[in-house]
Formats: C-alpha cells, structure tokens, sequence
C-alpha cells in the first residue's frame, strides 16, 4: 500500500495574517451578538478589525459608536469606513477628525454605493469626486493608515479592466497602503487579478476579501451588486440545503476553507474575511489556516 499524501492542512505555519469586517448593529440583541463575535475572534490577533458605513452614511452615528468601542475595550486595531457618498467636504473631514480624535488610525476609503439602490454614483457638488480624492483629503487631515478597494471582475461602473487598474492606481498614489479585494469565489480570479495589478506596475499589497457563504441566496443577490461571478459548482453544492442550517454552515466552511488554502498555496499571506457580524465560520477557516488565540490578544 503506498504511503497516502499528507492532508492539505497539515503543517501550516500559522503565518497567514488576517482581518475582519463588521457592520454596525441596528439593534440591542444585534450589538450583543456582534460583541460576542468580536470576543471569538480577537484572540486570532487580527491586524485590524473594519466596521462598515451605510450607503448614504446612513449608519454614520452606530458606525462611529461601534468603531470607537473596539478602540476602548478590545486590542484589536479598529478601522472605520469612510464614504463619498451624500456628504461635503467639509461633513467628511469632520467625521475623519473625530475619528482620529478618538483613537482610530486607520480608514477603510470607499467612493460608496448611492443611497438609492441601483442609481447611478453622483458626486455631491461640494464633495469629494470619488475615492482616489478622499484618500488624498485623508492623508491631509492626519497621517491615517488607508486601506481602498478593489474589483478582481471590475467594478460595475468601470468603463473597462483597465480603466477599472488606472482609478486603483490613483487610489495608491493619494497614499492608500493596500487595496482588499471585493468577495470572489475561485482563486485563480484572485491570481489573474494580481497578475494584472504586476503588469501594471503596481506593488502595493492586495489582500483578498473572503467572504464565507451563510446565505446563498443573499449572496447571489450580492454578487449581482458587485459584478462578482456565482460558479455553477457553487449552486450545485448549496441545493437543497435552505431548510439543513447545519449542513449549509459545513458546506460554507469547506468552500472558503480550499478557496483561502489554494490561495496561501499562491503564496497569499493576508486574508480579509467578511464576517456578516457571525464568528464560527471565520473562526474555523482561520484555525484550518494553522492560526491559534495568541495569549496576550485578551
């Protein structure tokens, strides 16, 4: 009998770095769940934890509430979105301060989806033009660490790829430090994208976002927003589980678990996971990747 391969999983070196997304909880039992979350996976020492901002700026005050809470009761470096979208100026740059006087040192810079869904993305006439301008009037402010995303598919309002590459440039360049991809679902979507990013003389690091499937229909309704593709394979394995939660989480975390193992494989050592305020599966795939609580994390 030959010998058998060893597993997959077998002897990782627990070097794989990650982060997590949040979003503001609406309600009390909501925060509760989101604190519980957040107590599961601080001790994975993450290397910042990012709270989300409503379109619109619509969770403005719960964003800037969580945001500040995680500065104040956890280690966890906390990272607070920040949109163009129906504000001056003058309304961001003062949102930005407040951050920064409290505590926070790193934005998450996003153009932001209009408040209207499915409308098209219209600068307000005294507000920023679009990521690349908010960067740069970040950078301004204070010596923020900044985090931009990116669209390995392209972003939907892109006239092209490479239009799409030329508007992550100019992000880089106002004084963005890496670009977190929007949620793919193969790794070679992920590898195509940062052979691309290389040939255009970009090198700045690109950390993809990974994003565990709890709901295969809220996310196909996601990925049409985004312009991320849905395999069929993906549909296939999640037929017939609506009615099984259990199976459906076991099938979630096998997925994300081979997609972030064949991309550390690639030699990805950085690993941004939306966790939709929910820790096991997150939990999970960053145990399979070899990470352990870190003790001095509590």
């Amino acid at each position: 009998m030959s010998e058998s391969a060893p597993s997959l999983f077998a002897g990782l070196a627990g070097d794989a770095q990650v982060s997590f997304e949040f979003f503001p909880p609406k309600t009390e039992k909501m925060e509760l769940a989101l604190w519980e979350t957040m107590k599961t996976l601080e001790p994975l020492g993450p290397r910042f934890v990012s709270v989300t901002y409503g379109a619109g700026g619509s969770t403005r005050e719960r964003t800037h509430a969580t945001v500040a809470r995680i500065v104040k009761e956890t280690h966890a470096p906390a990272a607070a979105h920040l949109t163009c979208v129906d504000a001056s100026r003058e309304e961001i740059d003062e949102v930005a301060r407040a951050y920064w006087d409290a505590g926070v040192r790193h934005i998450v810079a996003l153009r932001g989806d209009p408040s209207v869904p499915g409308a098209r993305f219209e600068p307000h006439p005294q507000g920023y033009g679009g990521a690349a301008d908010l960067v740069a009037g970040l950078k301004a402010i204070a010596p923020f660490e900044i985090s931009v995303a990116c669209y390995p598919e392209t972003h939907p309002d892109a006239q092209s790829a490479d239009a799409d590459l030329d508007n992550l440039k100019r992000k880089l360049d106002a004084g963005a430090s890496r670009g977190i991809t929007q949620f793919f679902f193969e790794p070679e979507t992920f590898f195509r994208f940062r052979d691309r990013v290389a040939a255009a003389g970009i090198n700045a690091e690109l950390t993809p976002g990974i994003m565990p499937v709890t709901n295969f229909a809220a996310i196909q309704r996601m990925a049409a927003l985004c312009g991320t593709h849905v395999p069929s394979w993906l549909a296939h394995l999640f037929e017939g589980l609506d009615e099984r939660p259990a199976s459906r989480q076991l099938v979630a975390a096998t997925v994300s678990a081979d997609l972030c193992r064949r991309l550390y494989a690639g030699g990805v050592r950085h690993f941004h996971f939306y966790t939709l305020n929910r820790a096991e599966l997150s939990y999970a795939i960053c145990h399979l990747l070899g990470l352990r609580p870190k003790e001095n994390s509590q």
